[in-house]
């Protein structure tokens, strides 16, 4: 790796030669760009364009108590452990889409919200990013699952939330990075 002071670091080293769009639905776009790489070579660069922003959101209690969602997860062909979350379309306010989620997957409200997490989410690959919220001044309503999801929720202590992320039991990147940052903010006396 080479740095140079003063390097333009929005500028992009690529050269697109032409690009194409090999998929598309409504959650998704595949696009594959011909380009000239930063070393001067050619060669092919597929990019996964989101249509939403993933949506997270740590539900914890007054006793340190947060929310866990289970489900089977069909990419990974196995079960995850994860913090409620989804798809808030982009030009929502992402609160909005936050508190969705969590009466959709859980069936809590929340008095209190404070974003957390700002991240993206695989971007050697994707454009897409994320935001978690913490959610405080929990109130029980009845949970409103899509047709798509088949649901576990387990409420837990936060320690053992973060024991799972320790010993790679919770491992969606979302739900590691939130977890983390609570940790975190516990340590610095946030929480």
């Amino acid at each position: 790796m080479i740095y140079f002071a003063g390097m333009d670091t929005q500028q992009s080293p690529w050269q697109i030669l032409a690009t194409a769009v090999q998929y598309d639905n409504k959650w998704i776009r595949l696009t594959e760009h011909q380009v000239i790489n930063p070393g001067g070579g050619r060669g092919i660069y597929g990019v996964v364009h989101f249509k939403n922003k993933a949506i997270g959101v740590v539900a914890m209690d007054a006793e340190l108590n947060i929310y866990l969602v289970g489900q089977y997860r069909f990419p990974l062909e196995a079960f995850s452990w994860e913090i409620p979350e989804g798809g808030g379309p982009l030009g929502e306010d992402p609160l909005l889409s936050a508190q969705r989620e969590l009466l959709e997957e859980t069936g809590l409200v929340a008095a209190r919200w404070e974003p957390i997490v700002q991240m993206h989410l695989s971007n050697s690959v994707s454009d897409e990013s994320g935001i978690v919220y913490l959610a405080r001044e929990l109130e029980q309503r009845t949970a409103e699952p899509e047709e798509t999801e088949q649901l576990f929720v387990r409420k837990l202590p936060f320690a053992q939330a973060y024991q799972m992320v320790k010993n790679h039991e919770i491992t969606d990147s979302l739900s590691v990075a939130a977890i983390q940052k609570i940790q975190l903010m516990m340590l610095e006396g946030e929480l």
